[in-house]
């Protein structure tokens, strides 16, 4: 299949639009499933890393820090922190 100059043109055209809407969106960076707000980037923790933030989470909600502020502050579900207890 043969593309014509011109249709050549409004397919680029197509896909300038289409990364303007994917920028405006927040990108690919941007998880959808965290309060992580802008430019959020999902954190896979392990090991001591994990043992330390579950640590970390547990003392700011003893603090009496809400949930709410907890989850937006470090991107992660409200019922997360639930669940640690």
């Amino acid at each position: 299949m043969t593309l014509t100059p011109r249709e050549i043109a409004q397919l680029k055209k197509i896909i300038v639009i289409a990364q303007d809407l994917i920028d405006k969106a927040g990108g690919a960076k941007k998880s959808g499933r965290a309060n992580g707000g802008e430019g959020a980037v999902r954190i896979r923790r392990a090991g001591k890393d994990l043992a330390a933030f579950r640590k970390m989470l547990k003392a700011e909600r003893k603090a009496g820090v809400p949930v709410s502020k907890i989850a937006k502050k470090h991107g992660i579900s409200a019922s997360y922190i639930y669940q640690l207890g």
